[in-house]
């Protein structure tokens, strides 16, 4: 399938969600030329790749994880033009520019090539945990080379026992008295957990002190580097690699530790605090998990347009025309449109809320960059498959692999069920439920600037009142809600930045009005639902 960087919608939705001013710092012609240069390498270097990917997968030879052809000649270029190390302070090699940029620039590299773009994402999240919680010491040694891509990055939390409820992992680190641990245990899932790309390959991994206490509370974060300072290998393995629905190209590892005594590692934060460091990584991969729904949804809706105008059955007016000249598959592209569109909208607003040092609002939003993107993902996968009828279940057009790529995406990094949990337990009770409020208001301040602003104050009236529910709401109830409730939001703040981009685009307006017509007038049902709580399910 043919991609092109959405680079216009991407400027735009920047424009939308900073009102007007642009990414902090930096003038709106340089960022055009980051992300057009930045489109090109999508365009021509890993879009190429996409179905290479999904047609070799990877496999396990000697040991050694290979990986599809051309995969690691692009991360060489990859690294080498600077886009892994875009957000990232130039002490360590990196160019200290804005997430909302790095993001923008996500979405056409998770468009072109998903499963390639897992593992500068991961990298980038585990960058982002040693920066804030390693000592001065582990980020002089691995920073640089992870920052340059001369080493990636993996996150290792789950174990066969221990997935969701990560207060059960068994994994274990016996301090050795110099300052170092030795880690002993298996873990699973762990994607791009080893690769040929590089030889460097850097674990955070989640293990127990021997005295530490049950559950969550004991678990301590470490370093756990493929290569040792010395050169010599690290005492871990790759034990088998997973055959998956999809994702084929990206490495799902099972890791072995300490088959020869211990694998060495480092200490990241302090003893048994080592989830709360983890969350880092976590809340940057969850953020750009949302990207990667956003873009499958681009390329899903890109291959739908693309097909629904050359595809002739049926007539109007005694001619045979384009499918994308009935009513039903316009309606469906619309819709695929729009909701790429306010998906965009969200995980930007996301990113420019971490960008600006807003991390309530960050925080909030996240779960809902999170799943309702990748939910959408899914469904907007599987209007791509339905606009190409017959030929959509044919693996040559590409639309089948975008379904079953897309189908992890609501169940790694946090299943999107606890993201509602989390939005709804955790982040709307922040400051008494004020985050929420700010953003309605931040919304409601808008809606006379903005066309069908009107149309969209019964949609923040629901939301508001949604959320006054649960602020008073029962636990079981509140869980019981918060799956609807998380849809509630997501429909409302997509609206709302729709609506921004139509206030600056005329081609905008055609999708902010199909979404207030006919997506938010679902938001009483949802709120229905939110509101029914745990009746009835038990």
């Amino acid at each position: 399938m043919p991609f092109r960087a959405p680079v216009e919608a991407q400027l735009l939705t920047l424009q939308a969600v900073t009102g007007g001013t642009g990414p902090a710092g930096l003038d709106d012609e340089l960022v055009e030329q980051i992300l057009r240069e930045g489109g090109r390498f999508a365009e021509n270097v890993l879009a190429p790749l996409n179905q290479t990917g999904d047609r070799e997968g990877t496999r396990l030879d000697n040991g050694v994880v290979r990986t599809a052809s051309g995969f690691g000649d692009a991360w060489r270029q990859f690294g080498e033009a600077g886009w892994l190390g875009l957000p990232f302070p130039e002490q360590f090699g990196g160019q200290g520019l804005p997430w909302s940029v790095a993001t923008a620039l996500a979405d056409s590299f998770n468009a072109a090539n998903l499963t390639w773009y897992l593992a500068p994402l991961l990298t980038q999240g585990a960058i982002e945990a040693i920066l804030h919680h390693a000592s001065d010491e582990l980020k002089e040694r691995y920073l640089h080379d992870m920052v340059s891509g001369r080493a990636s990055g993996a996150m290792c939390l789950t174990e066969p026992q221990a997935g969701s409820d990560l207060g059960t992992l068994r994994s274990r680190a016996e301090p050795v008295g110099d300052g170092s641990y030795r880690i002993t245990g298996q873990k699973i899932f762990i994607t791009f957990g080893d690769h040929d790309y590089v030889d460097q390959v850097v674990h955070l991994v989640l293990a127990r002190l021997p005295d530490a206490p049950p559950g969550s509370r004991g678990i301590s974060l470490f370093l756990v580097p493929k290569l040792l300072p010395d050169g010599s290998r690290n005492d871990w393995r790759v034990a088998g690699l997973e055959h998956k629905l999809g994702i084929h190209g990206s490495p799902t590892c099972v890791i072995a530790y300490g088959d020869g005594g211990g694998a060495i590692g480092w200490m990241v934060g302090p003893p048994n605090g080592g989830l709360r460091c983890m969350f880092t990584m976590m809340n940057n991969a969850r953020l750009n998990v949302g990207v990667e729904g956003l873009g499958v949804m681009e390329m899903a809706t890109q291959a739908a347009v693309a097909y629904a105008a050359e595809r002739r059955q049926g007539r109007r007016g005694g001619e045979t025309v384009t499918i994308d000249q009935h009513p039903d598959v316009a309606l469906t592209l619309a819709r695929m449109q729009a909701t790429t569109a306010a998906a965009r909208g969200i995980c930007y607003l996301t990113a420019s809320a971490l960008d600006q040092g807003d991390a309530a609002l960050a925080g909030l939003l996240t779960p809902v960059a999170k799943a309702w993107c990748t939910d959408r993902a899914v469904e907007l996968a599987s209007d791509a498959i339905q606009v190409h009828g017959g030929m959509g279940f044919i693996e040559e057009t590409g639309v089948a692999q975008l379904y079953r790529d897309a189908r992890i995406l609501p169940i790694y990094e946090g299943t999107n069920g606890i993201q509602a949990q989390d939005l709804v337990a955790r982040k709307l009770p922040m400051e008494d439920g004020q985050v929420a409020e700010r953003l309605f208001a931040r919304i409601e301040a808008r809606l006379a600037e903005l066309p069908d602003g009107a149309e969209l104050a019964p949609a923040l009236a629901t939301a508001r009142a949604a959320t006054a529910h649960l602020l008073q709401a029962s636990a079981d109830d509140q869980a019981a809600g918060a799956t609807a409730y998380l849809r509630l939001l997501g429909d409302l703040v997509g609206g709302w930045l729709l609506g921004e981009c139509a206030a600056r685009s005329a081609d905008h307006r055609r999708l902010a009005g199909y979404w207030v017509r006919r997506v938010l007038p679902h938001g009483p049902a949802l709120c229905a639902a939110v509101e029914a709580g745990a009746r009835d399910i038990a």
